[in-house]
């Protein structure tokens, strides 16, 4: 993809130095990036006003750099540092360009902040992206399992649960040895560390003498060194194995960032060579051979013992201070005539369950969820926000842990480096070591422009739900926060719109969902200018300021605030939908308005992010249920990110036209609140559908391909999988195709559920401080309280 990065040269009165592209130093050193300057863009009496270059393809190498003559430089979304960052450009967390070293077929395997990344084989190799990862930190770089000196033949692998995988093996052709004569089973654990079992069968005539190997190295590397460029820590790596062959020890400090890996062996390894563990075998036939593989971490000052030895294994659940316990025991049930419904709705549960974070907050232990599986196991305020609304269905524990995480983490002060302003809430918080010790943002960062107002979202549907006040008025002064934040520092220059721009060196560029640093561009493929005001954050700033009227009235007891709350969430809809909206096409919402007050005219399903929000007149609702369902966005399995007309639209682009299950979701979600129930069941079946070539499971993303191409959903390269907020959308589906909603202290039910799911039954659903047994069959449903 080509375009143009020019800047506002729509207001034809508007005398602004001239515009021309600079050098910028390549970001590895290798010397200026030249951009060429093949035109002058003519200003007012046909003065050479602007000149503008070639859009980069690759930000990491040739960002784009919006200079005025005079020197002085426009940030964009693709370089939007107000100032360079040392040694170049540092990549925002969603740059995606990272090279599949360990295949399509890698198997993930996770718990809570803990997750091991290998090859199909189990394998993690030598200086690829997989291993062992804690708390932002890899504690094992590598695990490579050697026969006879051979790697070993794959006869397949898969997970069995989240935090489970299994892998089978043969030995391949040896000297002495014929291939496929001694069988390999590896079952890998994932809980507090990682447990490994391999056990080894010889099926030979003869006995079999053979070397079993294990080569392993840990480097202790931040998560983004790993995404990035590595530091060799070698030097500083401390180790102490054991010479009974019992056990690996490697340690690493660095200031007051301490960490280390243990691997334990029962039966001991016959010796260690450098960091391999050997065992000299000699198998007869028939028999078989196991070794016991345990791998505690110490992280800081928090010791993590492996927790999980077996397939199935679960948590206690039942006590009262064990908040994943709690959640787990509570979850309802369901029951459904299709086995897709089911069994979707089972893994979904599964894969939250996996990504659950716990936390003691204010002396309560609570859960929230990690974002997704490999890169961003971490809390994340907007994905874990949405996750939680999405997932109320399923019990209110993961909104009530989201809720207080964030507010413990609200915002006090300014900060440019972690682009932090009273009252915002924190987008993403990393425990590596560069953020530990200051070379990282992410303790927490603050970079997202619409966290805050969905933070104000998710407070409401939760009291809605629970109608618990207590922890209303816990977080009264933090709801009044939010809400300055988003009039003073979100509305940063007081034209009525929360727009964003960092101030860090290391900020990222877009700061709304669509986080990539090409995620926000034109029809015809120019990145925009700073700052950038997206569409659907006017609509949750629009939700947000009803959702905390309706507090005020109620709970809060201010209606002088309630009052005026109204009064703006009216006057700023208004405003929107005459500046939002453009006629071209056949009449759509505006990506966004750039730098310049000009509109972003990408076509896009933020818009349906719009109609969940409600700023949308009834008499545009039509237009926007066409548009998200018209071939240009609806590619068959789901809405489309962007359309297949602009001119960035690229079906394996992150967000230039990929399919998002959060996305589609909200969409549907929107569309059923406007009566467009049977647009919203078609988004609903289609997503559904497409978790089936996915283990029931769907990703974060996949391709934007026509459904007509293949018959199956393309998966999109480096998705996450599982991602908290894909895995959370088949729960909102199940509350859009029932009409689920909660209103003033009760349940209101108003079904349509596609014929060829028939009945659909869910039990101790969570409402109001009772269990509710929720029965429905295409327009029909009841609702019933139980013990």
């Amino acid at each position: 993809m080509s375009g143009w990065c020019r800047p506002a040269h729509r207001n034809r009165y508007r005398r602004d130095p001239p515009v021309s592209w600079g050098r910028r130093q390549h970001p590895a050193g290798g010397g200026p990036a030249r951009f060429p300057v093949p035109g002058v863009w003519p200003g007012p009496g046909g003065t050479g006003q602007y000149h503008y270059g070639l859009y980069a393809r690759n930000p990491l190498l040739l960002s784009e750099v919006c200079v005025t003559t005079t020197g002085r430089r426009r940030p964009t979304p693709a370089d939007p540092s107000p100032e360079p960052a040392p040694g170049g450009r540092v990549p925002s967390g969603t740059d995606r360009d990272l090279p599949p070293e360990l295949g399509p077929d890698a198997v993930g395997v996770l718990d809570g902040l803990s997750f091991m990344l290998s090859d199909a084989t189990g394998d993690v190799p030598a200086g690829s992206i997989g291993g062992l990862i804690h708390e932002d930190t890899r504690f094992l770089s590598r695990w490579e399992l050697l026969l006879g000196g051979v790697r070993p033949l794959l006869l397949g692998s898969s997970s069995v649960d989240p935090y489970s995988a299994a892998f089978f093996l043969a030995n391949a052709e040896l000297p002495e040895l014929p291939a496929n004569r001694v069988g390999i089973r590896r079952q890998r654990f994932v809980g507090e560390g990682m447990f490994e079992r391999i056990s080894v069968q010889c099926f030979a005539d003869e006995p079999v003498p053979i070397e079993l190997r294990l080569a392993v190295d840990v480097d202790f590397a931040d998560l983004f060194e790993v995404k990035e460029q590595l530091r060799d820590r070698s030097g500083q790596i401390v180790r102490e194995h054991t010479a009974d062959g019992s056990r690996l020890s490697f340690g690493y400090r660095n200031e007051g960032f301490t960490v280390s890996t243990e691997i334990r062996a029962v039966p001991p390894a016959s010796r260690i060579e450098g960091d391999d563990l050997v065992w000299d075998l000699l198998l007869h036939p028939g028999e078989s051979w196991e070794v016991e593989l345990h791998v505690p971490l110490h992280y800081v000052s928090v010791h993590v013992v492996p927790t999980r030895r077996e397939f199935g294994d679960v948590f206690e659940v039942g006590r009262d201070d064990d908040s994943t316990g709690r959640w787990r025991s509570s979850r309802p049930e369901v029951h459904a005539d299709s086995d897709l419904v089911r069994d979707v709705y089972h893994q979904s549960v599964a894969d939250l369950v996996s990504m659950r974070v716990e936390k003691e907050i204010a002396g309560e232990r609570i859960v929230f969820t990690a974002a997704g599986l490999p890169w961003f196991l971490t809390l994340f305020g907007r994905d874990s926000v949405i996750t939680a609304y999405q997932a109320l269905i399923g019990g209110p524990e993961l909104a009530r842990g989201t809720l207080l995480t964030l507010a413990a983490h609200q915002a006090v002060d300014l900060d440019d480096f972690t682009d932090r302003e009273p009252g915002k809430m924190p987008h993403e918080y990393r425990g590596g070591e560069l953020t530990r010790l200051g070379v990282k943002p992410h303790n927490p960062y603050y970079g997202a422009a619409d966290t805050t107002q969905l933070w104000l979202v998710l407070l409401s549907e939760y009291w809605r739900w629970t109608g618990d006040e207590r922890l209303l008025h816990d977080v009264r002064e933090n709801a009044y926060a939010a809400l300055h934040w988003i009039d003073e520092y979100g509305d940063s220059d007081g034209d009525g719109y929360v727009e964003y721009a960092t101030r860090s060196t290391q900020g990222l560029g877009n700061q709304c969902w669509r986080d990539s640093w090409n995620g926000v561009q034109t029809a015809d493929g120019t990145i925009p200018v700073l700052p950038i005001a997206t569409c659907e954050i006017q609509g949750y700033t629009y939700d947000a300021k009803l959702r905390l009227a309706e507090l005020a009235d109620g709970p809060y007891a201010d209606p002088e605030l309630a009052r005026r709350l109204r009064a703006d969430a009216a006057e700023l809809a208004d405003r929107f939908n005459r500046d939002f909206w453009l006629d071209d096409r056949g009449g759509y919402y505006a990506l966004g308005l750039d730098g310049d007050k000009q509109p972003i005219d990408a076509m896009t399903s933020n818009m349906g992010h719009l109609l969940w929000s409600g700023i949308v007149p009834a008499e545009r609702a039509a237009i926007l249920a066409r548009q998200l369902m018209s071939d240009e966005l609806f590619s068959g399995w789901g809405v489309r990110t962007l359309s297949t007309r602009d001119r960035g639209y690229n079906p394996i682009g992150y967000h230039l036209g990929t399919v998002w299950p959060h996305d589609n979701s909200l969409v549907a979600h929107g569309l059923a609140r406007y009566g467009f129930r049977a647009e919203a069941n078609r988004i609903i079946e289609a997503m559904l559908e497409a978790a089936r070539y996915s283990d029931n499971r769907l990703p974060e993303a996949f391709s934007g391909y026509d459904r007509s191409f293949g018959r199956v959903p393309v998966p999109y390269p480096t998705a996450c999988n599982p991602q908290a907020w894909a895995s959370a959308a088949p729960l909102l589906f199940l509350r859009t195709m029932f009409g689920l909603e909660a209103v003033e202290g009760r349940f209101v039910l108003d079904p349509e559920v596609p014929e060829r799911f028939g009945r659909i039954q869910l039990n101790r659903v969570q409402g109001f401080g009772q269990r509710w047994e929720i029965e429905v069959n295409g327009r029909q449903g009841h609702l019933r309280l139980v013990p």
